[in-house]
C-alpha cells in the first residue's frame, strides 16, 4: 500500500457515519419529492384558481410538468458536471439552485413567473436525482446497497405525503398563504440540504478517479471504523484503484459515445427502468390524485384528505423492500409490482366506467392499492438499478442519462394528464395498465439480477469480461467483517466476522449470512 492516510478527522466514522451520510442524502430526494406532491393539492383551493384566473387543463399542466423540463436539462448535464466538480459538489449546486426556485415559486407575482419559479427547481432537482443514487451506491456495500436505495426511495415519498399533507392542513387558511406557504417549505428544506452537503464526505471512488487518492484512502478507513491499518479499507482502495488504471490502460476515452459503444444494453436498461417507472402511472396520482378523487366524487378538501391518507400508505409501503430488496432481488420485487399496479389501475377505469354509488369508495382503495404496489417495487428498484449496473468509468453519464428519461417521460405524463382525464375519462388508467403489462415482459425477459454483487464485479452479469475475484467490496463499507483476527503466527491475517448477537440492530435486520450467487450471462443470451 503506497498511500498512508492521516488519522480520521470526520467525528462520525463506521456505520453511524454511513447512516448519517444517508440521511442528508436522502434529504435531496424528500425534496423533489415534496415539489413533485405539492402541486396536487394547491391546484384544487380556490384562492390559489382565484389568483391565476381559474387556470384551465393546459395551463394547469403546464404548471405542473413544467418543472421536468428543468429536471431534464440539468439531469443529462449533471453526468458531466458531477464528475468535474464531484458528487458533494454537485449535490450542494442542486440544493441551493433547487431552494432560489421555491423562493420564486413562493413569492411569484403571476403565470408566467411561476413558470420560471418550476424550471428553477427544476434544475435543481435535475442535478439532486441524478447524484443522489449515484452517491449512494458509491458508499454502499453490495450486500446492503439495495436497503440503502429503497430507504433513499422512502425519503422520497415522506416528501411527497408531507407536501399533501401540509396542503391539507394550509387549505384552512383563507388567503393567498394556503398556496404560499408550502411552496415556501421547499426553500427550508432546500438550504437545510446545502448546509449538509458541506460537511458531507466526498465519494472516495470519485476521489481515487481524479487521483486524490489520500482524501479517497481517508473516507475509505472512516467508514471502515477509523484504523487506517484496516486490510479490508486497505483492499477496497486497491480494488477500486485497480478498476480505474485499467479503464485508463484501454485508452479508449469517456465521451457518450464510447459509453454507448460499450454498454449499449446497460444504457437501455437503466432507461427503460426510468421510462416504465412513470409510463406505469405514477404521475397521473402524484401530481393529480385530488383531481382523480374529484373525478370519482370527492369534492374539495375532502380529495385532498383522500390523498393524505393515501400518501401514508404509499409512505409504508416503502418500508418492506428494505429488507426484501437484497432477499429476493431486483427482478422478482418489478415483477410482482407490475402485477399488482396493472390490476389496481384497470379497476379503477372499471369502477370509473360504471359509476355507481359505491364508485368514489372503490377508487380510493384501488389508487391506494396502486401506490402501495409502485412504492414497494418500480419506486426504488429503477432508481437503484442504473448506477449498480453503470461502470465507474462512465456511472455518472449513465445515470444522468437514465434520470433524463425518467423527466422526459415524467414531463409527458404530467403535461398530457390533465386533458387525458377530460378526453378520455375512465379510459387512462387501462390504457397505463397495459404499460404495466408491457414492463413485465421486459424485466422477464431482459433485467438480470444483480443483488449481492459487487460494482467492480457487475461487468460479469453482462459476460463482458472475465469476473475478478476480488474481496474488498464484497464486505465493504458496512461490512460485518471490520475487525480483524492478527494472528502471531505468522500466517495472513483474517477477517473476522462479528456474531450476530455483536452487531446493531440495523445490521442484524439487512445482514445476509449467503452471498449472491451469480452467472455471467453467455453471448447466446444477449
Amino acid at each position: 500500500m503506497d498511500v498512508a492516510p492521516p488519522r480520521s478527522r470526520y467525528r462520525l466514522v463506521g456505520q453511524p457515519l454511513l447512516y448519517a451520510i444517508s440521511v442528508f442524502a436522502s434529504l435531496g430526494v424528500f425534496l423533489f419529492g415534496y415539489d413533485q406532491g405539492v402541486m396536487s393539492g394547491i391546484i384544487t383551493g380556490p384562492y390559489f384558481k382565484s389568483y391565476f384566473n381559474n387556470p384551465g387543463s393546459i395551463e394547469v399542466g403546464t404548471m405542473v410538468a413544467v418543472l421536468e423540463l428543468g429536471a431534464l436539462a440539468t439531469s443529462i448535464a449533471a453526468g458531466r458536471v458531477g464528475d468535474v466538480i464531484g458528487r458533494k459538489g454537485t449535490l450542494f449546486t442542486g440544493a441551493l439552485v433547487f431552494t432560489i426556485g421555491g423562493a420564486i415559486q413562493s413569492f411569484t407575482t403571476g403565470f408566467y413567473v411561476m413558470i420560471v419559479g418550476r424550471i428553477v427547481s427544476g434544475l435543481g432537482v435535475g442535478l439532486l436525482s441524478t447524484i443522489v443514487p449515484i452517491y449512494q451506491s458509491e458508499i454502499s456495500p453490495p450486500n446492503h446497497r439495495g436497503a440503502l436505495a429503497c430507504m433513499e426511495f422512502t425519503g422520497n415519498i415522506a416528501g411527497y405525503a408531507s407536501s399533501v399533507w401540509v396542503d391539507y392542513f394550509c387549505s384552512y387558511i383563507k388567503s393567498d398563504l394556503s398556496w404560499r406557504i408550502p411552496l415556501l417549505m421547499q426553500c427550508v428544506i432546500g438550504a437545510i440540504l446545502a448546509g449538509g452537503s458541506l460537511v458531507m464526505p466526498e465519494s472516495p471512488r470519485w476521489l481515487v478517479d481524479t487521483d486524490n487518492d489520500a482524501a479517497g484512502m481517508r473516507v475509505i478507513v472512516d467508514l471502515h471504523g477509523g484504523d487506517p491499518t484496516n486490510l479490508l479499507a486497505q483492499a477496497e482502495f486497491q480494488e477500486i484503484k485497480d478498476g480505474v488504471m485499467l479503464e485508463r490502460e484501454a485508452g479508449e476515452g469517456r465521451g457518450y459515445g464510447v459509453m454507448w459503444r460499450k454498454y449499449k444494453r446497460r444504457v437501455l436498461l437503466a432507461m427503460s427502468s426510468q421510462a416504465f417507472a412513470q409510463l406505469n402511472g405514477i404521475n397521473v396520482i402524484s401530481y393529480y390524485a385530488p383531481s382523480v378523487f374529484e373525478e370519482a366524487g370527492w369534492l374539495g378538501r375532502d380529495a385532498i384528505l383522500m390523498t393524505g391518507i393515501n400518501s401514508i400508505v404509499y409512505l409504508l409501503s416503502t418500508v418492506p423492500p428494505w429488507y426484501l430488496v437484497d432477499r429476493w432481488g431486483r427482478r422478482f420485487i418489478l415483477l410482482s409490482g407490475a402485477v399488482v399496479m396493472g390490476v389496481s389501475l384497470a379497476f379503477t377505469g372499471w369502477w370509473m366506467y360504471i359509476d355507481v354509488p359505491a364508485t368514489p369508495k372503490a377508487v380510493v382503495a384501488c389508487v391506494i392499492i396502486f401506490n402501495a404496489g409502485f412504492g414497494y417495487s418500480w419506486g426504488p428498484i429503477p432508481w437503484l438499478y442504473p448506477p449498480e449496473i453503470m461502470p465507474l468509468s462512465f456511472r455518472a453519464k449513465g445515470v444522468s442519462i437514465s434520470t433524463a428519461t425518467n423527466w422526459a417521460f415524467n414531463f409527458i405524463v404530467g403535461e398530457t394528464t390533465p386533458y387525458l382525464q377530460e378526453v378520455i375519462t375512465w379510459r387512462l388508467y387501462p390504457m397505463h395498465a397495459f404499460y404495466c403489462t408491457c414492463s413485465f415482459i421486459l424485466v422477464y425477459f431482459l433485467y438480470p439480477e444483480t443483488k449481492g454483487v459487487p460494482l467492480e464485479e457487475m461487468d460479469a452479469v453482462f459476460g463482458e469480461e472475465e469476473r475478478l475475484d476480488y474481496e474488498s467490496e464484497r464486505a465493504s463499507l458496512m461490512s460485518n467483517a471490520r475487525s480483524v483476527d492478527r494472528q502471531s503466527t505468522g500466517s495472513t491475517p483474517q477477517p473476522k466476522v462479528k456474531a450476530p448477537s455483536e452487531r446493531g440492530w440495523v445490521s442484524r435486520l439487512l445482514y445476509r449470512n449467503d452471498r449472491s450467487s451469480y452467472q455471467p450471462i453467455q453471448d447466446t443470451d444477449e
